[in-house]
C-alpha cells in the first residue's frame, strides 16, 4: 500500500501590499505621501499667513497686539471647533472627499481675505478659512492610519507633519516677503493663489481609499465611541499633551516679530519672516521623529522631545539675537518631533475610532493655538517677553511632567506600537 502523498504546504502569509496597504517604495505609497505633504503644506501656509506680519496689521487697523493675534486664533479655534464634525462627516462619506472639498474651498476663502476693508471682515474670513480647512486633518490622520502599512505609519504621519512645517514656514516667509515688496493685502491673495496650485496637486496625487468602510453617524454611535477613547489610559493624555505644546508653539511665534522689531533688534518685516526658514528645522524633525519612533519606541521619545523644547525656550531668554535664534530652532525642532510622535500615537491606539480620535488630537491642538496664543499677547502687553517665556515654559514643564511619568509607563494595547 503506498503511502499517502504529504500534505499541501500552508498557503504564504498575506502581505501588506497584499493586502492592499500603501508599502513604502511603491508608486501608490509615493503618491499619498506626495499629496499628503502638500495638503499639509497649503493648510499651514493659510492659516499662519498673518503672523508674521501681526505688527502691520496692528499698526494698519489699529489694535492692540492681542487682537491682532486673533487673525490667527480665529482660525485655528474655528478650525478646532470644526473637527469633529469634519470627522463625523469623513466616517460617512470617506477621507477623500472631505479632504479634497476642505481644500479647495479653503484656497477660495483665502483669495477672498485679500480684499476685505476692515478689521472685523478680516476675522471672519480667517475664521471661515478655519473652518473650511477642518476637513482635511481631521480626515487625513485617518486616512493615513487605515491605508498606510503599519509599519511605515511613523514615517508617513512624520511626512505629513513635515509638509505642516514646511508650509508654515514658507506661508510666513511668503507673507513678510510680499507684503515688503508690494502689501499685506498681495502677501494674502498669493497666498490663496499656493492654496489652488496646491489643492489641484492634491485632487490628482492622492491615492483611493482601499480599507474605509462607512460609519452611520449616530449620536449614539459617536457617543460610544468618544467614551472609548476617553476611557484609554494613553489618549487624555495625549489630547492635553497637543494642547500644551501647540499653544506654546503659537505662543512664540505670535510674539517673535514684536520682539524682534522692537528695541534693541529693530529687525525689518523680510528679515523677520526670513526667521521662519527655522520651521525647516521642523520639516526635518518631523520626519525624524516618527522613524524614531518605530524604532524605539514612543513612550521612550515623547518626553526626550518635550525636554528639547524646554532647553530651546531657556535660550530665548538671552538678551543677544545669536542665542535667541539658536532658542528657537531648538524649540522648532522639539515641538515639531513631539507632535510627530504624539499625533502617531494617537492613531496607533485608536483602531476604527480613528478619525473621532484624531479630531479630538486636533481640536485640542488647534484650541490651545487659540487660548495659549491669545494669552500669550496679554502676557506680552504686560511684561513683554518675560511674561510670554512664563507662560510658555509653565505649558512645556507641565507636559514633561506628565509625558515622562504617565505617558512613558503607558501599556502598549494588543497588537499595536503604543
Amino acid at each position: 500500500m503506498s503511502a499517502s502523498p504529504p500534505p499541501p504546504p500552508p498557503p504564504p502569509p498575506v502581505t501588506a501590499d497584499e493586502a492592499g496597504f500603501l508599502e513604502v517604495g511603491t508608486p501608490a505609497y509615493r503618491r499619498a505621501n506626495l499629496a499628503m505633504f502638500v495638503g499639509g503644506f497649503a493648510t499651514f501656509a493659510m492659516l499662519y499667513g498673518t503672523q508674521p506680519i501681526l505688527p502691520l496689521l496692528r499698526d494698519v487697523f489699529g489694535v492692540s497686539a492681542a487682537a491682532a493675534s486673533l487673525t490667527v486664533s480665529a482660525g485655528t479655534a474655528a478650525l478646532a471647533l470644526l473637527l469633529i464634525p469634519a470627522s463625523v462627516l469623513s466616517d460617512r462619506l470617506g477621507r477623500l472627499w472631505v479632504m479634497k472639498g476642505s481644500l479647495a474651498l479653503a484656497a477660495v476663502v483665502a483669495l477672498a481675505s485679500a480684499f476685505v476693508t476692515g478689521f472685523d471682515q478680516l476675522l471672519v474670513l480667517r475664521a471661515l478659512l478655519g473652518a473650511a480647512l477642518a476637513g482635511l486633518p481631521a480626515a487625513a490622520m485617518a486616512y493615513l492610519g487605515e491605508e498606510v502599512a503599519p509599519q511605515a505609519q511613523g514615517r508617513a504621519m512624520g511626512l505629513y507633519i513635515a509638509g505642516n512645517a514646511l508650509g508654515g514656514m514658507s506661508g510666513r516667509f511668503l507673507s513678510a516677503l510680499f507684503t515688503e515688496w508690494g502689501s499685506w493685502r498681495i502677501a494674502l491673495a498669493m497666498l490663496g493663489v499656493l492654496g489652488c496650485i496646491a489643492a489641484v496637486l492634491f485632487w490628482r496625487s492622492l491615492p483611493p481609499s482601499r480599507h474605509f468602510r462607512p460609519r452611520p453617524a449616530r449620536l449614539g454611535r459617536i457617543w460610544h465611541d468618544a467614551r472609548a477613547i476617553a476611557a484609554d489610559a494613553g489618549m487624555p493624555w495625549l489630547f492635553l499633551t497637543a494642547f500644551l505644546l501647540m499653544g506654546a508653539f503659537v505662543g512664540l511665534y505670535n510674539y517673535l516679530g514684536f520682539r524682534l522689531m522692537d528695541a534693541p533688534f529693530g529687525l525689518g518685516q523680510t528679515t523677520i519672516g526670513a526667521i521662519f526658514g527655522l520651521y525647516l528645522v521642523g520639516t526635518w524633525a518631523s520626519a525624524w521623529g516618527g522613524q524614531l519612533a518605530d524604532r524605539h519606541g514612543r513612550r521612550n521619545i515623547l518626553w526626550l522631545m518635550v525636554a528639547v523644547m524646554a532647553a530651546g525656550l531657556a535660550l530665548t531668554l538671552a538678551p543677544t539675537l545669536t542665542p535667541i535664534i539658536a532658542g528657537v530652532a531648538v524649540f522648532t525642532f522639539g515641538f515639531f518631533a513631539a507632535h510627530s510622535v504624539a499625533s502617531g500615537w494617537v492613531g496607533r491606539r485608536a483602531r476604527e475610532r480613528r478619525a473621532l480620535a484624531a479630531a479630538l488630537y486636533l481640536c485640542s491642538y488647534y484650541l490651545g493655538a487659540s487660548i495659549i496664543g491669545t494669552l500669550s499677547g496679554m502676557a506680552w502687553e504686560g511684561w513683554r517677553w518675560s511674561g510670554v517665556a512664563a507662560i510658555l515654559g509653565a505649558c512645556v514643564a507641565t507636559t514633561l511632567a506628565f509625558a515622562a511619568s504617565r505617558l512613558r509607563r503607558l501599556q502598549p494595547l494588543s497588537g499595536a506600537a503604543g
